[in-house]
């Protein structure tokens, strides 16, 4: 899709076109057969250690003493325009970049299976990516690792209903739109499972997230999952409609990693810390100047100033600090439940050691 400037809510390229991450991500057989193809030809320059090695087992992925000085060259990083990615248009507008010794080329791309081929052939060596199209990739053969919890979704994700349904098991039997393949489909699976139900418990109404919102105020359907804006438009269209449930109910369900190739890590470990430490001035500007901060990203992708307020509302930053913290301890778990529906939608193909995908390496030696 060809971004377009916003000329309102509906048509924000940071979260209409933006949230572009989140969707066409079940992998088709063109796409399939350049990941294997990339992996394959990259075998000879690889690290030895299996990319399903845990981290502790894996030295050549992990940073060496030298990494403190940032190797000679590019970066070459990967991006969407999600605010969710935002710190790194910060960082690049504000020099941290620089500051911390590195030189950071960021790309631009409009849909998953661009981002994902120039990972899968070398042209990145690194990108920014949902968690469960991480995992995707992982499971179909590209050695890249998670080095990086970049933000989660709170309340921009949600599943919207009228009166009539208050809770989560009122939707059995009912009409519920919803973007399949995508993170709308992740948080409606997994909120059914934490009500003893299945997909199967409710009448499916395929439908684009753009859609989905209008659909549900007109009567169309019952429920429908979408993210913001369309969240906020709808609520604002008839303000008897709710939130019935966030991804926030499940942190991390619904967010987004900083995945590094594994001959990269290798190559390049301390271009990569240094980046991590780019992140994380990135994020303290953030939050010590959210005006001018928004003001950057809203920039960087065309968006009209102040339309995405809603949208940064919803949508947690982590520092450095927070994405060690959960990186060594319960984001394991998210990762799982991610997994296990992303393998039970049919999103992700195959299987992947997902804990063995991350390493805490750079996190753990950052100050």
């Amino acid at each position: 899709m060809t971004p377009v400037k916003a000329t309102g809510p509906a048509r924000n390229p940071m979260t209409a076109q933006g949230h572009h991450h989140r969707l066409a991500v079940v992998v088709s057989l063109a796409v399939a057969a350049v990941l294997f193809a990339a992996c394959s030809s990259a075998a000879t320059t690889a690290p030895t250690a299996a990319p399903t090695a845990a981290p502790t087992a894996a030295p050549s992925t992990a940073p060496s003493a030298a990494a403190a000085t940032p190797e000679p060259g590019t970066f070459q990083m990967g991006i969407e325009p999600w605010l969710g990615y935002g710190p790194w248009r910060v960082a690049e507008a504000n020099g941290l970049f620089a500051k911390n010794g590195v030189d950071a080329k960021i790309t631009n791309f409009t849909t998953d299976d661009e981002i994902n081929a120039a990972l899968a052939s070398g042209q990145l060596d690194g990108a920014n990516i949902a968690t469960h199209t991480a995992l995707r990739l992982a499971a179909a053969g590209l050695p890249i690792k998670i080095v990086l919890l970049l933000d989660q979704s709170n309340e921009a994700d949600a599943i919207l209903a009228g009166p009539s349904i208050t809770s989560i098991a009122d939707l059995k039997g009912k009409k519920v739109a919803y973007e399949e393949g995508t993170t709308s489909d992740i948080l409606l699976r997994y909120a059914l499972s934490e009500n003893g139900m299945t997909i199967d418990d409710i009448q499916k109404v395929p439908m684009a997230a753009a859609d989905a919102g209008a659909a549900v105020i007109a009567g169309r359907v019952d429920a429908a999952v979408t993210y913001e804006p369309y969240l906020t438009v709808a609520l604002q269209q008839d303000p008897k409609f709710k939130l019935l449930y966030t991804a926030k109910e499940k942190p991390g369900i619904v967010g987004d990693v900083f995945v590094v190739r594994d001959q990269v890590l290798k190559e390049k470990p301390g271009q990569v810390q240094a980046l991590l430490a780019a992140w994380d001035d990135a994020v303290a500007a953030y939050n010590a100047d959210k005006p001018g901060s928004q003001a950057i990203i809203e920039k960087s992708v065309e968006a009209e100033a102040g339309s995405l307020k809603t949208a940064f509302d919803g949508v947690l930053l982590y520092s450095l600090a927070e994405a060690k913290q959960l990186l060594n301890g319960d984001y394991l778990q998210t990762l799982a439940d991610v997994k296990k529906i992303a393998q039970d939608a049919g999103i992700m193909k195959g299987d992947v050691d997902e804990k063995a995908m991350v390493v805490t390496d750079f996190v753990n030696a950052a100050p």
